[in-house]
């Protein structure tokens, strides 16, 4: 068996409203055999499904190229659809069954397409004010049968459109957000199925959003504008051939809608009563408290078709407590620490107000607790237009809790079945899996996941609860291999790198969030600063590991020149263009041997800063490499090598020992490859004896936390590697999950033991960046990495480094190329097991932690070499590497002690 599944384009099955002049498609290979790879393959384009008008063959093409195959012979035009179909051949020339057919479909590509209007609703009109939602409507009408019908949209805001009563779509937050001045995104939708003959009406309420709703903790709004606005535009085709448009434009008309406030930080007021029925379906008549929408002048040059997976509802929560807290509060317990809104019933007489608060924690005596909040209020306010049984869900905010305080309820009739946790966040496909033998680890792994959920709702924020829910670059790079583990993150990111590049500085800084929006509109902290050392690199580091795990060549060549400009910016500050002494630094932000009263950790912001200018020069080399920039390859390995000598210079004394003497100084040398020999050995003395005298616990805040359990098991000590993971007191991992953590906090003692808070101004227990010791997780303790010469997984790297502590461990990963897996199990008898998938098309070294090549290994339950796919078996110093080809394995050798 060899076949051909998984077929896709732009990492998606049969996407619309493409808006990539020359897309690119993958497909995965499925074999009943070993050492199965590609040899050729075929593509077929055509304009039809049966496949009869071909617009492009490639014929065979000798390559085992089976991802990112970028169609450059099409000349692609706006909303078209296309059909493509893949066969392979492997190497005995045994060739697949075409693969089913499948499709990508263009968007609007030019500007100059787009026919409609930006629409608003006039001022003055009742139920319109500054912080209300206005309703958009158009009737319009369809004699004959609908073959296809898609809508354009997108607006100055947030935006729900609803087809003859039906919501368009299933997703939110549209358009997104992104840097609104230099891009913004339509939406296209397939709208088909939900028109009909005769009258249709188009229905949409607009929300503020990011785009003029209230952003970050000094009280700004309107930072990228104060008028809401819908451009749209749908295009139609009857099965008689006859092709209509409906444009948004002075046809439409607006009022005021039950929304009365709705904004991501501070939650939504519904009044139920300004409710219009049927308003949004044919037949309404929309003389009275409708008016002539106006036109609005605004620019669709930075329109851009949308780019990362839309926001959806992903999960669903059941309530698992109703709680009468000691101050009388009524309380439902969702169970887990979340990000979303509650969708809820409700049953009253007209003009009764129901209230719902929304929380992270409980404080100490059991009590409703939101002074971390600082000013987001996090409260919907529903009033009831009293008719019987009453459902509301909100449409523009969201809110980051477990509790969920009830006012307005009547006790006596509340259920747990009348309210839901609607999980909210980009739709991301989950594709990595892990899970081993302790509980405490599981319900970690648990938390990192939940923890990515709760912050990947369109950008990358740093929390989802508090008035900040921001872009911070700092958090995303330290976060970002282990968010590309867990799901596919390429278009998320790809997104928002754009939006990087795009608000990036003449100089080539890097501002600290992205969007940006600090210091916009009177903002005064941060006000002209940018730029931190371990933040702004997000813009070298997080296109490289796109690169890496997905083998996205084309984002790595776009982002080429931002990420150049990061570097040629570091080396434009101070005096000495080969460290980084100057500017503002976050430092190691929250490490634990930070001074009284300060966040920043105890290491010198220079050291840091040059340590990471140093790693950033590296990237930028490896990146010139992999796009054939000769010349550029040269100067950055040149200035990779001053950089590094100078910061031996400046900071390692002549006999070898760091002059900063703290865990993160010590982990970043290492890291970085910034000390060798004999002040190599000597710092990774210092950073054993370090762990030592704080009784083997962390001190590292955001920049060293990612690296330190890597250099430990890199270094020879993988054994307090998982002495660290294992600590289940004050500072570790394990502590908040013993202080019932769901998700990964902000600080380590965001809980103190006596159950106080630490302070009231920074303390979200939603904010993923300690949990980059996912990365960990899955690389070592699992064991699946990759080579980086032959980026997305195609050498596999498979190695493990079991400890004590667990008897086994499971890692799964959906690759571009196919499941990978690695698992081992130390079994009763004293032996060690590893299980291994390989994808077809790929190749695994993989590393058998044994004695020596004499150690009886068996594979399939035979000895080492006798079964089929294995190419290859080294003894190293490590261990046995064996080379092996697609296929399932499983060793078994002597534990070593």
């Amino acid at each position: 068996m060899f076949k051909i599944t998984d077929v896709r384009c732009e990492y998606k099955v049969n996407p619309i409203g493409l808006g990539i002049p020359h897309p690119r498609i993958s497909w995965k290979l499925e074999s009943d055999q070993r050492g199965v790879r590609q040899l050729a393959y075929q593509i077929v384009v055509s304009a039809d499904e049966p496949g009869n008008e071909v617009l492009w063959d490639s014929g065979k093409i000798m390559s085992d190229a089976s991802i990112q195959i970028e169609l450059n012979s099409i000349a692609c035009e706006s909303g078209k659809r296309y059909y493509y179909r893949v066969r392979a051949w492997n190497e005995q020339e045994e060739c697949t069954d075409w693969s089913e057919t499948a499709y990508w479909e263009m968007g609007l590509l030019s500007p100059q397409e787009w026919e409609g209007e930006w629409i608003q609703a006039p001022g003055g009109i009742a139920g319109v004010g500054a912080e209300q939602c206005p309703m958009l409507r158009r009737s319009f009408r369809i004699e004959g049968k609908v073959k296809s019908a898609r809508i354009y949209a997108t607006a100055l805001g947030l935006y729900e459109l609803k087809l003859n009563g039906r919501k368009v779509g299933d997703s939110y937050f549209n358009p997104g957000w992104t840097s609104y001045h230099e891009r913004l995104q339509y939406q296209t939708y397939d709208v088909t199925n939900l028109l009909q003959t005769g009258e249709n009406v188009i229905g949409a309420f607009l929300g503020t959003g990011w785009y003029k709703g209230h952003l970050a903790w000094e009280g700004l709004h309107s930072i990228y504008g104060d008028q809401l606005a819908l451009l749209l535009q749908m295009h139609v085709e009857l099965e008689n051939g006859e092709q209509l448009t409906i444009v948004s434009d002075g046809e439409w008309k607006a009022a005021g809608s039950p929304i009365l406030m709705s904004e991501i930080y501070h939650g939504e007021t519904y009044d139920a009563r300004l409710e219009q029925s049927g308003w949004m379906e044919a037949g309404f008549h929309d003389q009275d408290r409708w008016h002539q929408v106006k036109i609005l002048a605004h620019s669709k040059d930075i329109l851009v078709a949308q780019e990362s997976d839309p926001v959806r509802i992903v999960n669903e929560l059941k309530p698992v407590e109703l709680i009468k807290t000691p101050k009388g509060e009524l309380v439902i317990d969702m169970g887990q620490n979340m990000v979303g809104w509650v969708r809820f019933e409700v049953e009253g007489e007209a003009g009764n107000e129901v209230m719902l608060e929304h929380a992270e924690v409980l404080d100490r005596e059991g009590n409703f607790y939101i002074g971390n909040l600082r000013k987001a209020k996090q409260t919907v306010r529903y009033i009831m237009k009293g008719n019987g049984l009453e459902a509301y869900e909100p449409h523009f905010t969201f809110q980051g809790f477990r509790y969920v305080k009830l006012t307005g309820f009547d006790e006596s009739k509340v259920r747990l079945e009348q309210f839901k946790g609607m999980v909210l966040h980009s739709d991301m496909e989950r594709t990595g899996y892990f899970e081993c033998s302790d509980p405490l680890i599981n319900q970690l792994q648990h938390n990192i996941e939940w923890g990515l959920k709760g912050n990947f709702l369109d950008v990358p924020t740093d929390c989802p609860q508090r008035d900040e829910r921001l872009g911070w670059t700092g958090d995303a790079q330290m976060f970002i291999r282990t968010a590309a583990y867990l799901h596919g993150t390429a278009d998320f990111f790809t997104k928002w790198l754009r939006d990087l590049a795009a608000d990036q500085l003449d100089n080539g800084g890097v501002p600290f969030v992205i969007p940006n929006v600090l210091g916009k509109k009177g903002g005064e902290e941060f006000k002209d600063q940018h730029s931190s050392a371990a933040w702004g690199d997000a813009a070298v580091i997080n296109p490289w590991t796109i690169y890496l795990v997905y083998g996205d060549k084309r984002l790595l060549a776009e982002q080429y020149d931002s990420m150049k400009a990061w570097v040629e910016y570091i080396r434009s500050q101070g005096e000495n263009e080969f460290l980084w002494n100057t500017g503002f630094h976050f430092g190691d932000w929250l490490a634990l041997d930070a001074k009284e009263n300060s966040y920043v950790g105890a290491t010198d912001r220079d050291y840091i800063a040059t340590a990471f200018y140093a790693y950033s020069v590296s990237l930028v080399l490896k990146a010139a490499e992999v796009l054939n920039k000769a010349d550029d390859a040269v100067k950055y390995a040149e200035l990779y090598c001053n950089v590094r000598k100078a910061f031996q210079d400046e900071f390692v004394t002549p006999s070898g020992r760091l002059a900063i003497g703290t865990q993160t100084a010590q982990v970043l040398a290492l890291m970085f490859g910034l000390v060798e020999g004999p002040a190599k050995e000597r710092t990774i003395r210092k950073l054993i004896e370090l762990l030592k005298e704080s009784d083997y616990h962390l001190t590292t805040g955001f920049v060293g936390t990612p690296y330190l359990n890597f250099v430990l098991s890199d270094n020879g000590y993988n054994d307090i590697a998982y002495k660290l993971l294992f600590q289940q007191d004050y500072p570790s991992w394990l502590y908040q999950i013993t202080k019932g953590a769901t998700t990964i906090w902000e600080h380590w003692d965001g809980i103190k033991e006596d159950g106080t808070f630490w302070s009231d101004d920074m303390n979200s227990f939603n904010h993923y960046a300690y949990g980059a010791i996912g990365d960990w997780l899955y690389r070592v303790v699992a064991g699946i990495d990759l080579d980086e010469t032959v980026p997305a997984y195609k050498r596999i790297v498979i190695k493990p480094q079991p400890g004590e502590g667990l008897h086994w461990a499971d890692g799964r990963l959906e690759s571009m190329y196919g499941m990978i897996r690695s698992a081992w199990h130390k079994l009763d008898d004293g032996k060690l097991r590893f299980d291994v998938t390989v994808p077809v098309n790929t190749t695994a070294e993989i590393l058998l932690p044994a004695a020596s090549s004499k150690t009886q290994v068996t594979e399939n339950g035979k000895p080492l070499g006798e079964t089929g796919g294995i190419e290859k078996i080294e003894a190293a110093k490590q261990g046995i590497w064996v080379t092996v080809g697609s296929g399932s394995y499983r060793f078994e050798m002597e534990q070593v002690k």
